[in-house]
């Protein structure tokens, strides 16, 4: 997929496993450490240390029904979303931008090429992610995207180590989700 933003031109690819070791970089830059701090999607407050590692991307990019669709600049991978497809509904996770480029459409261009992949790929009639509570600026842009609260929240995974360290006992998950089509 395609976009004109401004003088560029932005597309999305699918991910190969070679990029595997780029996406976590930038997932992580995203998310958590110094690097989020010069972006607005910092989770650093709220859990420390990594958000994904090479195994994790591997084992996404190899899994049936599900792809990593990356935005590739010229010298790094400026930013990254994650598909899985269930049944009708296709669930979106990972949307990163490398943080000196948030706020620059790249982030409204991979939810576009994420619902334009969901339906035509997957045959998706809906998009579902899960945002975590406390993420009240980021629940806002999504819902300005389109995107609703269903009602449901689901715990967080204390216990899954991979997603790193939370730093509060009070983390849960809002569903979000955008229909896709009749």
């Amino acid at each position: 997929m395609t976009i004109e933003a401004g003088p560029d031109e932005l597309f999305t690819t699918v991910a190969r496993e070679t990029d595997a070791a780029a996406i976590v970089t930038l997932v992580n830059s995203a998310y958590r450490g110094t690097p989020s701090r010069r972006g607005w999607t910092s989770e650093v407050e709220l859990i420390e240390g990594p958000r994904i590692d090479a195994d994790g991307v591997l084992t996404l990019l190899r899994a049936p029904d599900s792809v990593i669709l990356v935005i590739r600049g010229q010298q790094q991978l400026n930013g990254c979303l994650h598909l899985e497809k269930h049944a009708e509904t296709t669930h979106l996770s990972l949307l990163s931008v490398r943080p000196a480029m948030q706020g620059s459409l790249y982030g409204r261009f991979l939810l576009a090429a994420a619902e334009h992949y969901a339906r035509e790929h997957f045959g998706a009639r809906r998009l579902d992610m899960h945002v975590i509570e406390q993420r009240v600026e980021l629940l806002a842009w999504y819902e300005r995207r389109g995107y609703t609260p269903t009602g449901e929240v689901k715990p967080f995974p204390y216990h899954d180590v991979r997603l790193g360290a939370p730093a509060r006992d009070d983390l849960r998950f809002v569903v979000l989700e955008r229909r896709l089509g009749p």
